[in-house]
């Protein structure tokens, strides 16, 4: 792993790197816990998190989180995410109006949010890439124990869930997969299926009457 250059405005240390995967150059993000700020609500280790997130996406058969390992790097362990190319300009707020057909991605993403607690799903954190598919990122803090939902995917509040969406979020309601239960705590992982619960039986996305439930800053 060679780091080329670390990302301007991020909140924690953050590093565009390269690795050679067989004989493939792949440019990936890397989030050192070393360089993690330490947070009131959320203890050290929001790597694994990150981690823990695309394991729930893949697992939930949702696919929007780039491929995120646990790997030790320069500054130490951390967590690695393949780099998605996208345009910054292209973010939620720029494209939901004019962008009917990505909708059920967003629903998608709406959906998972919930389930894992996000409290980051800022606009800028909603990706497109060239072939127009949607992706997540900065899933560094989901998952708290107490429900405390921060996002800006609000369109679809009171509108009821797909069957197929509820299909994919079932199973969490029984158990939560080994490979995430092992990134969390025992209190966060009873949580994530208390949500699943919550939200499969109203089978409705929620609404926010209070505005109170958007991150800072938007974007």
């Amino acid at each position: 792993m060679t780091i080329e250059m670390r990302m301007p405005y991020s909140s924690n240390s953050t590093f565009l790197v390269s690795i050679i995967d067989k004989e493939d150059l792949v440019k990936a993000i890397y989030k050192p816990m070393r360089g993690e700020k330490p947070l009131w609500d959320f203890e050290p280790g929001l790597h694994r998190r990150e981690v823990a997130a695309y394991r729930l996406a893949e697992a939930m058969g949702l696919h929007f989180v780039p491929p995120t390992i646990l790997r030790d790097g320069p500054h130490g362990e951390g967590s690695v995410q393949l780099l998605i190319e996208a345009n910054p300009d292209e973010h939620y707020f720029a494209i939901f109006e004019e962008r009917q057909e990505l909708h059920d991605q967003f629903r998608a993403m709406c959906a998972f949010d919930i389930v894992a607690n996000n409290t980051d799903r800022k606009s800028g954190h909603v990706l497109i890439d060239k072939d127009s598919r949607v992706w997540g990122i900065d899933h560094g803090l989901c998952f708290a124990q107490d429900f405390k939902i921060r996002t800006v995917i609000w369109e679809f509040g009171g509108e009821a869930i797909s069957e197929s969406l509820l299909e994919k979020i079932e199973p969490l309601t029984q158990t939560v997969p080994l490979e995430v239960a092992t990134l969390l705590n025992e209190q966060e992982v009873i949580a994530i299926t208390e949500r699943a619960k919550w939200l499969l039986d109203g089978a409705r996305f929620p609404v926010d009457p209070s505005g109170r439930h958007y991150p800072w800053p938007l974007v």
